[in-house]
């Protein structure tokens, strides 16, 4: 499988979550309400480095119990899930940009509603570089995946897919994650070829409570 050179990895703090959720959320509030100012945050010097990140919008489903006790465990439905592999702009440019394209350009969903911000959970992920995974194979690739770790990349020709390591939640097998992955990319479950290209990466993420 052809390989790459990663890039460095931007230092983020682990308090950074207190910057990125309010700035992804703004920006979804200043896109869908666009006759509201949005509030002019200052930006830390961390997030003017290049970063590559992920926004993801889940909306909690009601499931009809009312305990309160049972609110913070209500399952969660996707609502918009948009980002950026490579970090070729500032993370302070990458933020903004996916959270309004996660809330208002994903394919899969139609444009969330003014309405709808305050049922929307903003979740945060920043990107390592990704690293070329080396495998002889399928079966050996399989072997190499660390479930709840690896964010995926798949590239072949004219397809490509992404699998955040939050996916793991839903697909906790190696070979289903793999498969999925697969039909993300548009190639059928039983594909597969040595000239593709596998890569992995870790996440710093950060969900709104």
């Amino acid at each position: 499988m052809t390989a790459r050179t990663p890039s460095a990895r931007i230092r983020i703090p682990e308090e950074a979550g207190r910057w990125l959720l309010p700035a992804a959320r703004e920006a979804i509030t200043a896109a869908v309400t666009p006759d509201q100012d949005p509030p002019r945050r200052p930006i830390p010097g961390w997030a003017e480095q290049p970063g590559a990140c992920f926004v993801t919008l889940t909306v909690r489903e009601d499931t009809g119990h009312q305990e309160k006790a049972s609110q913070q465990h209500r399952p969660e439905r996707l609502r918009g899930c948009i980002g950026t592999l490579t970090a070729w702009r500032r993370l302070s440019e990458d933020l903004p940009a996916n959270a309004v394209a996660a809330a208002t350009r994903d394919p899969r969903f139609p444009p969330v509603r003014a309405e709808e911000l305050a049922g929307l959970r903003v979740e945060v992920s920043v990107l390592s570089p990704g690293v070329p995974i080396d495998a002889t194979g399928e079966q050996d690739l399989r072997s190499r995946l660390r479930p709840g770790v690896d964010g995926l990349i798949l590239r072949w020709r004219d397809h490509r897919g992404t699998f955040l390591p939050q996916v793991w939640a839903q697909l906790p097998d190696p070979r289903s994650f793999l498969d999925q992955l697969k039909v993300k990319a548009g190639l059928p479950v039983s594909w597969w070829s040595d000239d593709a290209v596998v890569e992995r990466y870790t996440v710093d993420s950060w969900q709104e409570q």
